[in-house]
């Protein structure tokens, strides 16, 4: 054994933990040469410990914490647990489908032919040969297959109804008692005491907890000890062991430092994956985790995140330590926020101050401080009220997150956590010592900042080094603001911003929810302020609030920008300094230049200087880049300016003024360049497009453009070609879908839970459901109602009309954005229902919704038998025959988890909602010290370092598993950018596993539909066939489009390029007939959203008519490239190489299509001359770009020459064709290092895999 940063004594019994040969083991100690060894030390600090020495495994006594950690522990190992009904995480939370995926490829490359050997390779079955285009995307892709249960070992296992142990027997050792019933029916009763397990004398009417006298059955583990009393246990645990090593270990881990993503769409309650099962000890779990007196789930948050954080940190192990530490600290505390806020939300936990107003009530609930983000005081009565309170919230999470990040020493966040749920919004903080302290009079709760809304300012001198370092990470400028009495107080930030001096000497700060300036612009546009219950038309038509501000990537980009301007200056400085020296050199002395030389030190740093004097000194070596010092130059904002601040001499009226023209100049910046510059970005296909809302705002705010800017970014996109199409419907149905959450928060905010179902339902059925029934009625239990007689069930009352009325009032008044009339009519409604879901944390029965007779599947004349179907179809296939979705060929796998309305004829009911989950957001900061082994690989790759690059990738890998632990977002998007660097490195097989680990964790953290997890699945798709496993790689293909109908649609800008990868690998495959079709389908994609005479239609139209002729379609290859030759000539000139390449294609197609006709006509002459084309004709595959990330540009920057053709000349291709043999091959292999990448999203797939950026 030898030690590293992992490999403690800790990381050891971990592993004995999990040994399949050592699992019942969980109470234990290690010794080495007889002594003790201590739990928590490094192997290295064992004294005489060598890599040949033996660790001896000693039983330990157990404590009645060990027993029932032990008992909860079998209970898993023999697959005695039920189904976990958790409150956090919702039905089949952390889902995972790449088995399933990979099992029916599997299955369809296994079937075997009629005639193997007779059998061409052209015709074996793969992945695309049922594949329908025009077919709609369908729900069941998001589910997973119904599998065999797994073999059952044991009938029951829980604790006994004697529990707890009587006092004297706790003296005796006694901890806890079972009740095990095994396979064969027999019931035993098992005393748990120190020294193991053992059954005992009692029934189920008689205690007597001491071992029997004539079966003396006891052992320290209790899976030894089941393995003596059931003769078919060891059998039946073995065949479980089977079951479950069949799975792929990442789908079955349980979550640790990440919440699980929760699906929108799950089986039906009757489905057997959703199968119910009795289990007596899930009620118990509480008591087997927490102890009797559930004194252990009790943690002060606080003192943990604190302490946590003044860790030391100097060495990379003290580091690796500490960051492992607050990932997991972070994990926990978000879960039990989650929990108690549900409870809050749910009315279950009882408020401190019950006679206040509903919104101003405050909980406290396992350690953690809960309150309504809503208004509840008036403290942002002139801001916008509720509404501002609401997003104060979200931005102080976001500010929060910031100062966690920045690591800052000596200065504290209070953990936090938003939660919205059940239409309520709320703030789990952990508890600040001194926050409640009563204050002596005169002394301020706020030790720094503004107090008692802005009317007083506290200052505090402690405060200043700290809150300085924080203003400038984040580019605040220290600035004046004035209490009500006119006193000037100098703060370094925000007024709003707020130091607390707790109880325990540290300083924390607050209410980080502006720490940027405002968007000034859209509020004098759109802002009227008024008071509560101003009606005027004016006041109706305001913006909800006055919290627009920029976004702190936009603070960025703006610094970025004033620096190269910065730059740019000074740079012309010196060079009009540097020709001033030279015109005066030929008129003065050498002793004058020299002078004029010494009077540029004030511009110029002194490096910068000596270079100066070496430019003009002759010398035969080149000049040295110049370089400027950076320095001098500062960039902040004042983010007060226009809230209401009062200067008071000139000369701070002065300053005043000058600040807000810098924010005025930032937000001018966003609208007039930042939100320009993203479309034309996304029209010439410089990146990757959106596929759903989520992705759109991630890019918007990438960008440092606010969600507010979504009917702008609409309205711009309107004003481009259809090549914007698929950004204007994204950036529609993101503000119907939030205008949608804002309507039914509305209703459900003081709605009792048990309505909340049928309010969504009904609200469903007005906007998406009028296609079946154009007057929904609310589905309201009355005798439930009768007992909430002060509730509000205003939701009743909608109507389609009024709700699609309301719908384009709310996106009018937060996006300024006019919704056409025929908006609903054009909006879709698969994908429409899916963003609303995520959105309000929906999780859905599993049904089409959409099919016209699928509101009537339930009636008497469609009743089912027993859950099972007459006709069983596959499920979304169509009536009419006409085309087959997806898996038609597997006789409905997905049909029992479907499920059918019972009675009323409406497209949702209150029970197709199965469960509403709480949406969170966190603030938990990102490892440092990974992303830095991360981005020194990548500097030494680029540098030529192979060996060095790769032991930081994988240190930098070993970090984020460490600190993360393996199911969390941030190690499935690491994944991804590693495979893409291993595949770079000619390490095809270490890709292909870490895009596999890539896949399931993306599904598992993000979604089974999430945006990068199809991306996940592209680019797993793409390496296996680069390694040669392309019937595999197709079934990924297929699962990705299928997923990306679901998320988006048909016709997505960049399925151009996945439809294109799937027609080369068919190729690869000799189903020239299949490519060709793929192909002719990504021709129409391009021709709908490029048009017809683009360039980048005249590539497709390249590949096509190569197709076309491996094929065997001389006549339409022809005619193909005729078209290619006739777009790059009007569009790029008859010079481009281009043009004149399809021009040389177009002469020897003809030519050889004239030949094949001619010949055809001797019928003795068989051996024709045909155009038997290989794959490599075709262009490679190439990765799909993530949303936002910019695709490789060509060389020389000009974007027609990004049009890619085949990279071999004509002769050469022509000689291969011909049978050149080899030397073609080795011509074309030469010729492919020169091959530059397209840019262009609808272009060719010319460029490697590895050529992404």
């Amino acid at each position: 054994m030898t030690d590293s940063v992992p490999s403690g004594r800790r990381d050891i019994r971990q592993s004995i933990v999990e040994f399949l040969g050592t699992f019942q083991y969980t109470c234990f100690h290690f010794s080495h040469k007889g002594q003790r060894v201590n739990d928590f030390a490094e192997l290295s600090e064992i004294e005489g410990f060598t890599p040949q020495s033996e660790l001896t495994l000693v039983e330990d006594p157990y404590t009645e914490k060990d027993a029932r950690l032990h008992f909860l522990r079998i209970r898993e190992l023999v697959g005695a647990t039920g189904d976990r009904i958790d409150t956090v995480q919702g039905i089949s939370a952390g889902l995972s489908l790449y088995e399933s995926v990979s099992a029916e490829e599997a299955r369809r490359s296994s079937t075997p032919a009629a005639n193997e050997k007779a059998t061409p390779e052209g015709s074996k079955p793969h992945a695309m040969a049922d594949y329908s285009f025009d077919a709609p995307g369908s729900f069941s892709t998001l589910l997973p297959p119904p599998e065999q249960p797994a073999p059952k070992t044991i009938k029951s296992m829980s604790l006994s109804p004697w529990n707890p142990p009587p006092y004297h027997l706790r003296q005796r050792g006694h901890h806890l008692y079972l009740q095990v019933t095994t396979n064969e029916g027999e019931q035993h009763q098992i005393t748990g005491n120190v020294t193991g397990f053992f059954v005992n004398k009692s029934s189920n009417s008689k205690f007597d907890p001491f071992p029997k006298p004539s079966k003396s059955y006891s052992a320290h583990s209790l899976l030894t000890l089941i393995s003596t009393l059931s003769p078919s246990f060891e059998s039946s645990f073995l065949a479980l062991q089977e079951f479950n090593n069949r799975k792929d270990p990442l789908s079955t881990y349980q979550f640790s430092n990440a919440l699980p993503s929760n699906p929108w769409v799950v089986p039906s309650p009757s489905s057997p994956l959703s199968n119910h099962q009795s289990d007596l000890t899930r009620t118990q779990e509480s008591l087997l985790v927490s102890g009797l007196e559930n004194a252990e789930s009790l943690r002060d948050w606080n003192e943990e995140f604190q302490s946590t954080r003044e860790l030391p940190s100097e060495t990379v192990q003290e580091r690796v330590f500490r960051e492992r530490l607050t990932s997991k600290l972070f994990a926990d505390y978000t879960d039990a926020a989650v929990r108690g806020a549900i409870m809050v939300a749910r009315g279950e936990v009882p408020p401190l101050n019950p006679t206040e107003a509903r919104d101003a009530q405050i909980f406290v609930y396992n350690n953690v401080f809960f309150s309504f983000g809503a208004d509840g005081v008036g403290t942002f009565a002139a801001d916008g009220g509720d509404e501002a309170a609401r997003v104060a919230t979200g931005k102080d999470v976001t500010g929060v997150r910031a100062v966690n990040q920045l690591d800052i020493e000596g200065l504290f966040t209070p953990g936090t956590v938003v939660v919205d749920y059940l239409g309520k919004r709320l703030v789990g903080q952990s508890i600040v010592p001194g926050i409640f302290k009563q204050r002596a009079p005169g002394e301020h709760q706020i030790d720094y900042g503004g107090v008692e809304s802005r009317d007083v300012v506290a200052e505090n001198e402690a405060f200043v080094p700290v809150f300085e370092k924080l203003s400038k990470a984040i580019r605040v400028k220290k600035h004046a603001v004035w209490d009500k009495e006119g006193k000037r107080h100098d703060l370094e930030g925000s007024v709003e911003t707020k130091g607390l001096l707790g109880t325990d000497g540290r300083k924390y700060v607050l209410d980080l929810y502006r720490v940027t300036p405002l968007d000034i612009p859209w509020i004098e546009d759109h802002w009227v302020e008024g008071g509560e219950g101003d009606t005027t038309e004016s006041s109706i038509a305001s913006y909800p609030h006055r919290m627009s501000v920029l976004r702190p990537e936009l603070i960025d980009a703006y610094w970025k920008l004033k620096m190269r301007e910065y730059v740019s200056a000074e740079l012309a400085n010196r060079r009009q300094a540097k020709e001033s020296t030279q015109s005066s050199s030929t008129e003065k002395t050498i002793e004058s230049g020299s002078a004029v030389n010494g009077s540029e030190d004030k511009q110029v740093t002194n490096t910068s200087m000596a270079e100066d004097a070496k430019d003009q000194t002759p010398a035969k070596s080149e000049p040295e880049p110049e370089r400027i010092d950076v320095s001098k130059f500062t960039f902040a904002l004042n983010p007060d300016v226009f809230c209401g601040q009062a200067p008071q001499t000139s000369e701070e009226k002065e300053n005043y003024e000058r600040d807000e023209a810098e924010v005025r100049a930032a937000c001018d910046f966003l609208r007039t360049r930042v939100m320009s510059d993203l479309v034309h970005d996304l029209k010439e296909g410089d990146v990757g497009h959106p596929m759903d809302g989520q992705s759109l705002c991630r890019l918007l705010h990438q960008r440092g453009i606010n969600v507010r800017y979504l009917g702008k970014i609409a309205d711009l996109a309107k004003e481009h070609d259809a090549r914007l199409e698929s950004l204007r419907s994204l950036a529609t149905q993101e503000m119907v879908s939030r205008a949608f959450k804002h309507v039914a928060n509305r209703h459900m905010r003081h709605l009792p839970s048990p309505f909340a179902t049928s309010c969504v339902a009904h609200l469903l059925n007005c906007l998406l459901g009028t296609d079946f029934n154009e007057e929904p009625v609310a589905e309201i239990d009355e005798t439930l109602r009768s007992l909430y007689p002060e509730a509000n069930f205003s939701f009743s009352e909608v109507t389609p009309d009024s709700l699609r009325k309301e719908i384009e009032a709310q996106v009018h008044l937060r996006y300024r954005f006019q919704l056409g009339s025929d908006w609903f009519s054009n909006v879709k409604h698969p994908q429409l229902l899916r963003e609303i879901s995520l959105k309000l944390g929906l999780q859905l029965e599993a049904k089409d919704y959409f099919k016209k007779d699928s509101a009537l599947e339930g009636h008497p004349l469609n009743q089912l038998t027993n859950g099972v179907s007459k006709h069983p179809k596959p499920n979304g296939a169509s009536s009419g025959g006409k085309k087959k979705k997806k898996h038609g060929d597997k006789g409905s796998p997905a049909s029992s988890t479907l499920s059918v309305d019972q009675s009323a004829p409406t497209t949702f009911r209150s029970e197709n909602v199965l469960n509403i989950v709480p949406i969170v957001k966190e603030a938990s900061p990102r490892s440092t010290l990974a992303e830095e082994a991360l981005e020194a690989g990548r500097m030494s790759l680029e540098q030529n370092q192979k060996e060095l690059g790769q032991e930081l990738l994988l240190e930098s890998l070993s970090l984020h598993e460490q600190i993360y632990g393996i199911l969390h977002p941030e190690v499935a998007r690491y994944y991804s950018q590693l495979c893409m660097l291993y595949y770079r490195l000619e390490e095809k097989n270490a890709a292909v596993e870490l895009a596999r680990k890539a896949v399931i964790v993306s599904e598992r953290t993000l979604g089974v539909d999430s945006t990068e997890t199809v991306l996940s699945y592209l680019n797993l798709g793409l390496l296996e066939h680069a390694n040669g496993n392309t019937q595999q790689a197709l079934g990924y293909i297929r699962h990705a489009l299928e997923l990306w109908k679901v998320v988006y649609g048909e016709d997505h800008p960049d399925s151009i390029t996945t439809l294109n990868n799937a027609a080369v690998m068919l190729q690869h495959l000799k189903q020239y007939h299949e490519s060709r079709l793929w192909f002719e389908a990504s021709l129409q994609i391009s021709e709908k959203i490029f048009g017809k005479q683009s360039p980048n239609t005249a590539t497709l139209l390249f590949q096509l008519a190569q197709a076309l002729a491996l094929d065997q379609d001389s006549k339409g290859a022809v005619n193909r490239m005729r078209e290619a030759y006739n777009i790059f000539l009007a569009s790029l000139g008859a010079n481009d190489k281009n043009t004149k390449e399809a021009e040389s294609w177009l002469d020897q197609l003809t030519q050889n299509a004239v030949s094949i006709a001619k010949h055809a006509k001797d019928l003795q002459a068989r051996k024709i001359r045909r155009l038997n084309f290989t794959p490599h004709v075709s262009l490679g595959t190439r990765p799909q770009p993530q949303v936002g990330q910019s695709s490789t540009t060509a060389e020389n920057g000009d974007p027609r020459s990004s049009i890619d053709l085949d990279s071999r000349s004509i002769d050469e291709l022509m000689k291969f064709i011909e049978g050149g043999g080899e030397s073609s091959k080795q011509a074309t292999q030469k010729k492919r290092h020169g091959r530059s990448n397209p840019k262009r999203r609808g272009g060719p797939t010319g460029a490697p895999i590895g050529a992404i950026a």
